[in-house]
């Protein structure tokens, strides 16, 4: 049977070698493209410069007018003339001004034991509410023994506490609450001093010392049988209801 095509007409016989010839074309061409290179072209202008011969000017020499160096020192001779001491100079004695064991003591005077004033010194003793041996009488609290004068003392400072209380207004607009401990002297006359407080903002310490400022006189408290300051610390709760 024969072939209907005529085998030197082929078109796909030499496919391959087409293919390797176009591709390597393509990639000379592709790599002239990214190796290529242009240049900006910038207008110049040359210039002549002409440089003219500086003419140096003669500096005139000016003679400054030096002072003559200073004489060299002149030496002088020194004669010493040595003369012979013919005054004869008393030395001063200085003596002593202590005084000795062997020395008599002038005026003296002897003192008897009867004739020296001896003065007593009040201490200013401050003994805890605690440890004291005669709490300080709260008015009311009069002619109790002294566990119910200490305990009828305390249910006092409560009761005070209680009907002079009252919330700062500020404090309750800035939502201020808390405990604040009072701690306070009552002086061997009786009296309320010394007044000091620490809490959780100044305004609920201001109002608490204003409360214990309020304590009437009391009767001192007694420590061997003489009036001595006592300490005394109570603590007061600055709470809000919420609403």
């Amino acid at each position: 049977m024969k072939a209907k095509k005529n085998p030197k007409l082929e078109i796909g016989r030499n496919s391959s070698i087409y293919f390797a010839i176009g591709l390597n074309l393509m990639l000379l061409l592709s790599w002239r493209a990214l190796e290529y290179k242009s240049y900006e072209k910038s207008d110049f202008v040359m210039d002549i410069v002409n440089v003219d011969q500086e003419i140096e000017e003669d500096i005139p020499i000016i003679n400054v007018n030096v002072p003559p160096p200073p004489p060299p020192p002149i030496a002088i001779s020194e004669n010493v003339l040595i003369v012979e001491d013919v005054v004869e100079i008393e030395e001063t004695v200085i003596e002593s001004t202590e005084s000795s064991q062997d020395d008599a003591i002038k005026d003296f005077v002897a003192v008897d034991v009867s004739d020296v004033n001896v003065e007593e010194v009040e201490e200013d003793v401050e003994v805890a509410f605690a440890i004291i041996e005669d709490v300080p009488v709260f008015p009311g609290c009069e002619g109790l023994n002294k566990n119910e004068t200490k305990n009828c003392f305390q249910k006092k400072i409560q009761e005070h506490v209680m009907r002079n209380f009252e919330y700062p207004q500020s404090a309750l607009d800035l939502g201020i609450q808390g405990r604040v401990s009072v701690v306070f002297v009552i002086d061997s006359k009786g009296y309320t001093t010394n007044v000091r407080s620490r809490g959780p903002d100044r305004i609920l310490e201001k109002e608490a010392e204003r409360i214990i400022g309020l304590l009437p006189s009391m009767k001192p408290g007694k420590q061997r049988g003489k009036p001595v300051k006592v300490a005394y610390g109570v603590p007061i709760f600055f709470k809000y209801a919420a609403q």
